[in-house]
Order: C-alpha cells, then sequence, then structure tokens
C-alpha cells in the first residue's frame, strides 16, 4: 500500500480509503455483514487506514456497521470519517446532537475526519449563519473530532469561498476522468491543494459506471495501450495520477473489488502515467462525451436560470441514465437533488422550465435547451415521482437523530 501525506497534519494516509456507501447486501436489503466485515478487515490487513461512512448510508445502518466491523482492534488501526448531515439541521444544537449519536452509533470517542456532508453554495450559507464554524471549533476543542472538512457537490464558483471560509484540515470531492470541469472539478482540487488541504476523491469510477461493462468504443481505446490495464485500473490511476490527491475513496461491494483495488493501489504513484498514456485517457473522456445524447460540457453559461431549473445537472443526470443505465437509482437521486432535499428550499425540475428562451443564446453547443429539458421531465417526472420525493425525504430529511 501507498501512502500520501495530509499537509495539514503529517497524517500518512492510504492512498485507497473504504467507502461504505456501497457495502453487500442481503436480498432484503440489509448489509450483509459477514461479507461486508470481511472486506473492511481484508482492507485494513493489506494497509488501508482510511474508513468513510455518513448519516444516511444504506439507511442509517453503515456507522452501526463500522463499530462491529471495526472492533477485536481494528478501530485503532484506521483514521475514521464521517459526517454531519448538513441539510437536517435546524439549529445550532442539532449539530452537536448528531455528533454525539454518530460517535455511540459508531462506538468511538471521536471521528479522526469529520466532515460537513454535500455542501452546495445556498447550503454553506445557511449551515453557516447557524453556527456549523462555532461548532466545529467547539468539537475539535473538546477533542470530538481530530480533523474538520467538507465533502462538496455544488457549482464550480462556489468552492473556493468555502475553501477560504475556514481553517480546514480536508476536503472531499467529486473527480474523475469525466469530471474534471464538473463541481470542484480540477481547478478547485489545484485550489485546495494549493492551500495545504489534504484532498480526499470520491467517486473516482464514477459510482461504477467507469468500471465493466464499458462501451466498446472506449475498450477499442484502452487496448491501444502498451500496458494493458482494466478500465477500474485506468479510472483509478489518472486519480493517483495527480499529485494533490491524497485518498481516493472506494464505494467496493463485492470481495473481488477488494482484491482489484488493494492490486491496483500497489502502483497509484503520482505522475507515473506516460504522456501517451494520458492521451488515451483524454480520448476515451472524448468518447464517452460523443456517446452522451447531450452534447453539454456544464459550462454553465446557461445558468442561471430564471426559474431556477439546474440545467446543468438535469443533463447529466439523463446522460448517464443513456450511457451507463441504472435507472431506479438515477431517478431517486433526481428526486433528491432537484426537489431540493440535498440542495436546500428551492426545486430544480426540468418542467419548471417556462421556455422564455434566456439560455438558448448563452448555450456555446447551440443546444435547444427547452426542448431537452421536455426529454428530462418525461424521463424523470413521470409515474412515482412523488413516491421518490417523499422516500427521499424519509432518507435524507428525517430531523430526528
Amino acid at each position: 500500500m501507498l501512502y500520501r501525506k495530509n499537509p495539514k497534519n503529517g497524517d500518512e494516509l492510504s492512498i485507497l480509503g473504504f467507502g461504505a456507501m456501497r457495502l453487500p447486501v442481503k436480498e432484503d436489503g440489509s448489509i450483509d455483514d459477514k461479507t461486508a466485515t470481511d472486506m473492511v478487515r481484508t482492507c485494513i490487513d493489506n494497509g488501508v487506514n482510511y474508513v468513510d461512512t455518513a448519516w444516511p448510508y444504506h439507511m442509517g445502518e453503515s456507522e452501526t456497521f463500522l463499530a462491529d466491523a471495526l472492533a477485536d482492534g481494528y478501530r485503532g488501526k484506521v483514521k475514521l470519517a464521517t459526517k454531519l448531515p448538513q441539510w437536517m439541521v435546524k439549529r445550532l444544537e442539532d449539530m452537536d446532537k448528531f455528533l454525539n449519536a454518530q460517535l455511540e452509533k459508531l462506538n468511538t470517542d471521536h471521528i479522526d475526519y469529520y466532515l460537513v456532508h454535500s455542501l452546495v453554495g445556498s447550503s454553506w450559507k445557511t449551515i453557516k449563519e447557524i453556527g456549523v464554524l462555532e461548532f466545529l471549533d467547539k468539537a475539535k476543542a473538546d477533542g470530538r473530532i481530530i480533523n474538520a472538512g467538507f465533502s462538496y457537490h455544488g457549482d464550480p464558483e462556489d468552492f473556493a469561498p468555502i475553501i477560504d471560509a475556514y481553517d480546514w484540515d480536508f476536503c472531499q470531492i467529486q473527480y474523475n476522468f469525466l469530471d474534471t470541469n464538473v463541481q470542484a472539478g480540477t481547478a478547485g482540487l489545484e485550489y485546495a491543494a494549493s492551500k495545504g488541504l489534504a484532498v480526499v476523491i470520491m467517486e473516482p469510477l464514477r459510482g461504477g459506471n467507469l468500471a465493466d461493462p464499458v462501451p466498446k468504443e472506449i475498450l477499442d481505446i484502452w487496448n491501444e495501450a502498451d500496458v494493458k490495464r482494466s478500465p477500474v485500473e485506468w479510472a483509478l490511476r489518472w486519480v493517483w495520477n495527480h499529485p494533490e490527491v491524497t485518498v481516493v475513496l472506494s464505494g467496493m461491494s463485492a470481495p473481488e473489488h477488494v482484491q482489484e483495488n488493494l492490486k491496483v493501489a500497489d502502483d497509484g504513484l503520482p505522475n507515473s502515467l506516460t504522456e501517451k498514456e494520458l492521451q488515451l485517457v483524454e480520448r476515451a473522456a472524448e468518447k464517452y462525451g460523443e456517446l452522451m445524447k447531450i452534447n453539454c460540457t456544464a459550462c454553465r453559461y446557461c445558468m442561471p436560470c430564471p426559474e431556477e431549473v439546474d440545467i446543468p445537472a438535469c443533463f447529466e443526470v439523463y446522460n448517464n441514465l443513456h450511457m451507463f443505465g441504472g435507472e431506479d437509482r438515477l431517478k431517486m437521486m433526481y428526486a433528491a437533488k432537484m426537489g431540493g432535499i440535498l440542495r436546500g428550499a428551492e426545486t430544480n425540475f426540468a418542467s419548471q422550465c417556462v421556455q422564455c428562451g434566456q439560455c438558448l443564446d448563452a448555450c456555446p453547443q447551440h443546444i435547444p435547451i427547452p426542448d431537452t429539458l421536455e426529454k428530462v421531465a418525461e424521463e424523470f417526472e413521470g409515474p412515482g415521482l412523488g413516491e421518490r420525493i417523499a422516500f427521499a425525504k424519509q432518507l435524507f430529511a428525517d430531523d430526528s437523530c
């Protein structure tokens, strides 16, 4: 296992982190405790020392599961990360309630790496006004958390102001070879590193979509390489190639994922891919772009929308559905994100478009945006949307702890 240093505190962190969001499950949807525990402990036995979870993962059961998986001395071998569900916080005292409940669920007296979960520009403004910075200072001072950070899912322009607002120890961003200009993107990665933060990467495989199976056109590109690698290895090695990256989280859901990830991590050195290999990755990214139904680059020139439709986010979920499948998961995420459950109070449904046309002149790709939003609405807002919104509210917005 290779390790990279957190510049803020000198922690030597394994470049591969275990993400406990996609654990193996039984037929009834509950966590397969035995298989999942074996996977977590196999990773730790092979050098992984960063384990990540969060309040809502596995319907709230991920943290409780990890308490047992990290028993028998394993807790002391890892840096444990979990997250404050900021969208569920209504008042300052809620933050203490959630943290204390998480300490109990995880059967630990401290969280090594504690994140404010899933920030965007609007939710940052809200949680900051409630007093999250004072809460973090207090929790660090009394030892309940050691390092404070945040995970980010917002627009590119809102990332740097959050970085600059507090003396963060680390941050967590989505990053892969398709998402260099999405959310924090490459610019955000480099900015956070320039400020001395450790950077933890989520979604290096885009929720598994960059793993097998991949389109034939992409496989043809990978097969041109002098050194043959699996699609998973290409994706992970590309992220690790960036020296600004500290830890890459993998949401492993089967024992074979553990074995492959551990093997790939042995070679995850920064600046280790050749120029030819980097060009192959760039071509693969371009080919994925060609396969997309909507030629949106997420430049956000179309924003802001007068009706508050998040146009690039609507197009992203539509493209993901048609490139990768996973209809049920994507429809649930559409309901949660566009329904305002993970983005604050506002809603951003495609059907809110009134075809004012303001976006048309702004789009450098000349996408017929209003007509395309109609297609998104037809795909994601048909029968069952109300039920998905209700379920998402139950999963993400229950304010009890």
